[in-house]
């Protein structure tokens, strides 16, 4: 038998892979996956509180026992099981839209949607802050796309005027925004976005991955007035608010049922995909009957605990732009100086967010702390405090 013949042990690939290292290093741009712990929740995306409560749990375990631990194939094999459709149903219920189509998590969600409205007919707009997912269903999707200025609905009315009086338009156009913004917590303008795609003939596509059942009425198309639009297509992913995974598509209007059942049949995401898993179903589907307009209003109120209190603080004005939702940052001078606050916090026993580059633009490092409606007012306080000290430390 010949001898085996080692490769040598510096490559192109791992030449490659420190100098991307190195890179990354000089940047302060390395991350993390540091292990959960009992740490002080200010980092979490569970703004109900939900993914522990007993309810949530029993939901899981009981569609465990009677599916197993996976789906076993995709949801158009033999993957579907009862749990998918009653969370499908109640997803409808509580959205107030007429269809909805449950995947394996939000990303994959807006990579099939995006996916199946893509091809060479089709063009993209894209609010420049939309999430990496929606970004990537763009990109991948085969259409073209192109983004325009955050929330800035004249820029993006000049794309889709260019688009319909270039000599060669594209028939298919597709408007993207996410209801919350996850970095600055702002919200977009929802009604008179959904007017210009009207104006246009055009599909808007809304991510309400952080509005779902943390705005009141649950959903921010809902309480727009935009249920039954049949032009606003809209996702959501079931890991926030509902303490569960997996992600959905919700439809309205009198064509819902011809939309379900084009992704059905074109979402790659949908077909090729192992369905969600039953115990995640089954979670999501008791979290929606906990995620109550109360529970929502606690989580409204935290939420100006922790601007309130950050604001009140001199040395930090200017630096907290004012939430529409359950995400709350701090602008930090440099990435270095994000990164140093969020692991003395670790430290120190509280978990907060780092955003800094290339999660966020150059120039926009920011703490973020997320809004919990269990968390009790006092020891909220006395965390935000502990926020504070730890920010000011480390620009001393």
């Amino acid at each position: 038998m010949a001898e085996l013949t080692l490769a040598p042990a510096t490559t192109a690939w791992e030449g490659w892979l420190r100098g991307r290292s190195a890179v990354r290093a000089k940047r302060d741009m390395r991350r993390t996956d540091n292990a959960r712990s009992t740490r002080y929740d200010l980092a979490s995306n569970d703004y109900l509180g939900l993914g522990a409560h007993p309810v949530v749990r029993t939901g899981a375990i009981n569609a465990l026992c009677i599916a197993g631990a996976g789906a076993s194939a995709s949801r158009v094999a033999s993957g579907t099981w009862e749990i998918h459709r009653e969370l499908e149903t109640a997803l409808c219920s509580y959205t107030g839209r007429s269809q909805a189509l449950v995947f394996s998590s939000g990303y994959t969600a807006n990579l099939g949607v995006l996916g199946a409205l893509g091809g060479p007919g089709s063009l993209f707009l894209l609010d420049a802050h939309a999430h990496a997912s929606l970004l990537d269903g763009a990109k991948l999707s085969g259409a073209a796309w192109h983004s325009f200025e955050h929330n800035n609905l004249d820029a993006a009315e000049q794309q889709l005027r260019a688009n319909r009086d270039s000599p060669t338009p594209k028939p298919r156009v597709v408007l993207v925004l996410e209801s919350l913004y996850s970095v600055l917590g702002d919200a977009a303008p929802l009604e008179q976005a959904a007017a210009l795609c009207a104006e246009y003939g055009a599909v808007l596509l809304v991510d309400e991955a952080h509005s779902l059942a943390t705005v009141p009425g649950g959903s921010a198309v809902r309480a727009a007035g935009l249920e039954q639009a049949g032009h606003v297509l809209a996702t959501a992913t079931l890991s926030k608010a509902l303490g569960a995974q997996g992600g959905a598509v919700l439809l309205g209007g009198d064509d819902a049922e011809l939309w379900r059942e084009h992704l059905l049949n074109t979402a790659r995401t949908f077909i090729f995909d192992t369905a969600l898993a039953p115990a995640a179903a089954g979670g999501a589907l008791a979290a929606l009957g906990l995620a109550t307009d109360e529970r929502i209003a606690q989580l409204a109120a935290n939420t100006r605990l922790i601007r309130d209190t950050l604001s009140a603080e001199p040395r930090l004005a200017g630096r907290i732009e004012a939430s529409a939702g359950p995400v709350q940052s701090v602008r930090m001078n440099t990435p270095a100086q994000a990164a140093a606050a969020t692991a003395l916090l670790r430290e120190r026993g509280y978990a907060v967010n780092c955003f800094r580059p290339p999660s966020v633009p150059d120039g926009m490092s920011r703490l973020r702390l997320t809004a919990h409606a269990h968390h009790h007012p006092e020891t909220l306080a006395a965390a935000l405090q502990r926020v504070i000290d730890a920010i000011l430390e480390v620009e001393a």
